[in-house]
């Protein structure tokens, strides 16, 4: 991912061969073209954890009619303090829990964020 500042609280970021604009709020200072970071964090979760539940159904042979996961987050100032993740899963009602058990191991972003994470922010000056 490459991420690089356009104007304000606005950036383009390089996904892969996708571009996505991201922005804070007019309330925040931004021009509100885009989705915040905060909110890219969220749909990280959402759309890991929606494609982690219809990989499973179809590992499992689970008939699944309908998958919406929605992701709300505590903010505990300049971070979440927790995460909920709500899944709602059209398929028989007992294969639920042993899906979302499979979905729950399968899924990268979950996973991380359960997990003890390295982060490392490595500075440089730009034309140095």
């Amino acid at each position: 991912m490459v991420s690089e500042w356009q104007d304000s609280l606005r950036c383009e970021v390089q996904a892969g061969r996708f571009r996505l604009i991201v922005d804070e709020p007019e309330s925040a200072g931004g021009s509100d073209m885009g989705p915040q970071p905060t909110e890219l964090f969220l749909s990280s979760v959402a759309s890991c954890f929606t494609l982690a539940l219809a990989y499973s159904a179809k590992r499992r042979g689970t008939v699944v009619d309908a998958i919406n996961v929605t992701v709300t987050g505590v903010y505990d100032g300049p971070r979440f303090r927790s995460v909920r993740v709500h899944a709602h899963v059209a398929c028989d009602p007992a294969e639920l829990p042993g899906l979302v058990q499979q979905a729950e191991r399968v899924c990268y972003v979950t996973n991380t964020l359960r997990s003890e994470l390295t982060l490392e922010i490595v500075p440089e000056l730009i034309g140095a």
